[in-house]
């Protein structure tokens, strides 16, 4: 008999919800037409600016991030315009997929399952394949944990006054250090179920002056989200149209909560989280699937050879109660996601790869019983003693 098994997120989304949320979620019932709504509303909006570290415009969607997504398409691009699409992964194919779907022609900067987005090719392309109308690339890219150097083509999109860059930061907002003004990412993309820390069903697109002019060009037909009729009514504090009205009151509570803790901070644990899985993986003797560029956001790991991926993630849900993520697409059976957004902390860290040692031993991969949970204690450990001595040193 195993006794109780609590339930536990270890998914790239959903994630773990703050408890601060949950609770404004279930207590405080608000109609979205009133003052105390569109108060929310406000000081919501200015908290997304500070979570996206931008002073540009922050449209909020009662959505999953994926209308965000096509808002992004429908908003910037006309049916005829040319777009480039850097792609490594299953997101970076969504903005393929959309770009059909509203009769723009993509042209695509693909790499391999498990490696980064050929940077240098597309700023090749925009040089000499343009014009584009757009360039699209995922901060990282979570089917495959991989992290991409948005900055770098920021640099060459910035050169030209026609194109927009728009990056899909889902899981990169909260994880990763992005810098929207600095760099000139025009539109950003983010969704409530990542390092927001709460439920699925509202998404965020920071939107820069570049590509506000860029909007009012475009001739795709757009409704629900339009990004210039939600402009004009967030200056009102109000949405277009009905919004999940408990989640932005949940989204409120969370984003003071990142205020209050520090954006860098929240990032900072991020990068502890995935550094501490990448060295106890390795402990275990597994190897990771994202080696050149690995994300912050989440840990690909390879299962072991001969094992299917499913059967450690079933041994992980029905033993300890532990939900983590296969593979997507090709990749499933052969890999598994572990996340480190949002509400994760280093004893989640620790209880995760003790289950995991305990579920690889269960499945016939030979491990050392905790050797794992030392490498991710070790990291750990080298990332506090690093920041005290930082704060130490001011």
């Amino acid at each position: 008999m195993r006794g109780i098994v609590k339930e536990r997120l270890f998914t790239p989304g959903p994630t773990p919800v703050l408890i601060e949320a949950q609770v404004r979620a279930a207590t405080r019932d608000i109609h979205h037409r009133t003052e105390d709504f569109r108060q929310v509303v406000r000081e919501t909006t200015e908290l997304l600016r500070y979570y996206f570290n931008t002073q540009n415009d922050v449209l909020l969607f009662s959505s999953s991030g994926t209308g965000a997504m096509e808002g992004a398409v429908a908003n910037l691009c006309s049916p005829g315009d040319r777009v480039l699409v850097g792609t490594a992964g299953k997101f970076g194919e969504r903005w393929l997929a959309l770009a059909q779907a509203y009769g723009i022609e993509a042209v695509k900067v693909e790499s391999p399952y498990g490696q980064p987005v050929n940077v240098e090719e597309m700023k090749q392309k925009l040089e000499k394949s343009g014009p584009f109308r757009a360039a699209f690339l995922q901060a990282t890219e979570t089917s495959t944990g991989v992290s991409n150097d948005v900055k770098a083509l920021s640099a060459a999109v910035g050169k030209l006054p026609e194109t927009v860059l728009v990056v899909d930061a889902i899981t990169g907002l909260g994880t990763t250090d992005l810098r929207p003004d600095e760099w000139g990412l025009d539109v950003v993309i983010g969704g409530s179920q990542k390092a927001t820390m709460m439920p699925p069903g509202l998404a965020f697109a920071s939107v820069s002056e570049k590509a506000w002019k860029v909007i009012e060009k475009s001739k795709s037909p757009r409704f629900y989200f339009d990004f210039s009729k939600e402009r004009k009514n967030l200056v009102k504090g109000e949405t277009s149209y009905t919004p999940a009205t408990s989640l932005v009151v949940s989204l409120h509570s969370v984003l003071n909560y990142i205020k209050q803790i520090g954006l860098e901070n929240l990032i900072a644990n991020a990068v502890m989280l995935a550094d501490a899985t990448r060295q106890a993986s390795k402990a275990l003797g597994l190897k990771l699937f994202a080696t050149a560029s690995p994300a912050n956001a989440v840990t690909a790991v390879c299962a072991p050879e001969g094992l299917d991926s499913g059967a450690i993630i079933k041994e992980l849900r029905s033993r300890f109660g532990a939900i983590i993520a296969n593979g997507q697409g090709t990749m499933k059976g052969k890999i598994f996601r572990l996340a480190h957004l949002g509400y994760f902390d280093a004893a989640d860290l620790f209880a995760i790869v003790a289950a995991l040692e305990i579920a690889l031993t269960k499945v016939g991969h030979k491990v050392e019983l905790g050797s794992g949970v030392r490498a991710a204690e070790e990291t750990y450990l080298k990332h506090v003693d690093s920041v005290e001595q930082r704060v130490g040193a001011r």
